[in-house]
């Protein structure tokens, strides 16, 4: 039998919980192998930018994460505009989920077209993360999903494939106990570690560094 959509976000909760962020004893590194980074997740990656271009930056972020959302509405399009679509930066996103809200904003955008995935990322920065932090969360995604082409079937079989969960899983662990993340956002910069919500001057310089 199907679980329902409340049941879902209990299940979410107990498996994030099981997987928890804290006690990994693991610090911060300066940077990491690039090769290893590269290597692709259970679910793939999801990529955006020239794959020869000299600079490749990978974030983990979490949808329900403010200053991921800050990051996407500030700094994004001005990083997408002069770096990505010019050829200079290879742009990995990478989900980290940080609570169920996040995992079920995730699937939802895994389980959408795939030429939909950065559109669908960037709605839910912007309309949903206020309704997951005040309680209104899944009135908010039920709606949105209806929005973005979903019927309450897919919908509810979106949220309940546990194959998916457990691959989102599986990505988050892996950036935690092999690279060292343990916040969102988390850029790597060609290897290096970056936290935080950085400007498109703090990145451009960076950027510009590692050319």
């Amino acid at each position: 039998m199907k679980q329902t959509r409340r049941q879902f976000l209990k299940t979410t909760a107990l498996a994030t919980a099981a997987f928890g962020l804290a006690g990994t004893g693991i610090a911060l590194a300066e940077s990491v192998d690039l090769e290893e980074l590269l290597i692709p997740g259970p679910l793939g990656d999801k990529i955006l930018g020239d794959e020869n271009a000299p600079v490749t930056i990978v974030e983990y972020a979490s949808m329900t994460c403010g200053h991921c959302a800050n990051f996407h509405k500030k700094t994004w399009p001005s990083l997408k505009e002069q770096y990505v679509d010019t050829g200079k930066v290879r742009f990995i996103f990478r989900e980290y989920p940080l609570n169920q809200e996040a995992f079920a904003m995730s699937m939802l955008a895994r389980c959408a077209p795939a030429d939909k995935y950065f559109e669908i990322v960037d709605i839910m920065f912007e309309q949903l993360r206020s309704g997951a932090l005040s309680g209104e969360f899944l009135p908010a995604l039920t709606s949105l999903s209806k929005q973005i082409g979903y019927t309450q079937e897919s919908f509810n079989k979106c949220l309940t494939d546990q194959g998916l969960l457990d691959a989102l899983v599986a990505e988050r662990d892996r950036a935690s106990q092999k690279f060292g993340v343990k916040s969102t956002p988390t850029f790597f910069i060609n290897g290096e570690l970056h936290s935080g919500a950085m400007s498109i001057e703090q990145m451009g310089e960076i950027i510009e560094a590692a050319s």
